[in-house]
């Protein structure tokens, strides 16, 4: 019998799965006795059993180390959701570092404008956090999405490009529907019969409006900011 035992990692939309075996191994024949008794009797409910059968029939213990085998499997099962959360601790210490490497200057940069602001990727990041804390993220995916797509100089891949964007942004009950008027909404629909480099202009423009009048001053006042700016500052940000 062949086993393969794999964990699946889901990343996003990304599904990549890792197999834990470097070659295929026969667990019936293969797996070493000795070694089974010292495993964690917690989660191998079987490798005591086999030590008992040492004297018994071989087709005793092949059944046995057969039972071991799914234990085995059931354990890894078991320590998924243990990897995940390790992963997901290492990219908040990640993050965490990136913004200990931002300076006082570049800070200050971002209390200019929006524009300033989303100049800097670091911005873009903390940007991105607050609006997330306030379930309006898609504005700056789109607005980040148009930026891409501008910069787009083939035209299948131009043309691709569009109809994602239109698919996730702009038709009628997309998930990530941005609030846009209906004759903006209308003439980013024909052009994408035909779609260029200014297709989403108007679109865009209007969404940084929204997020240079309306986000843009409450996230200069939030927690998130603040808190970034003091780490960097001093308690002297607050006013």
């Amino acid at each position: 019998m062949t086993v393969a035992l794999c964990l699946t990692t889901i990343n996003s939309t990304t599904c990549q799965q890792r197999c834990f075996s470097s070659k295929s191994f026969n667990i019936a024949a293969d797996i070493n006795v000795n070694a089974l008794y010292k495993m964690p009797g917690i989660f191998f409910s079987h490798a005591n059993a086999l030590k008992e059968v040492d004297n018994k029939p071989d087709e005793v213990m092949a059944q046995k180390k057969k039972n071991f085998a799914v234990d085995l499997k059931n354990y890894l099962k078991s320590m998924l959701p243990h990897l995940e959360t390790m992963k997901s601790s290492s990219s908040t210490s990640s993050s965490d570092s990136e913004k200990n490497k931002l300076t006082p200057d570049e800070i200050i940069q971002w209390t200019m404008s929006l524009e300033k602001l989303l100049i800097s990727e670091d911005g873009q990041s903390v940007f991105r956090e607050f609006l997330k804390s306030e379930f309006s993220e898609e504005n700056i995916e789109f607005w980040l999405a148009c930026e891409d797509y501008k910069a787009t100089n083939d035209s299948e891949e131009l043309r691709c490009k569009a109809n994602v964007i239109y698919q996730e942004f702009i038709q009628p009950n997309a998930n990530k529907q941005i609030n846009i008027d209906f004759s903006t909404r209308n003439s980013v629909t024909k052009d994408l019969l035909e779609p260029t480099i200014t297709t989403f202009n108007d679109a865009q423009k209007m969404i940084f409006i929204l997020m240079e009048r309306d986000s843009y001053p409450r996230f200069l006042k939030s927690e998130i900011f603040l808190r970034l700016a003091e780490r960097h500052h001093g308690n002297n940000v607050r006013g």
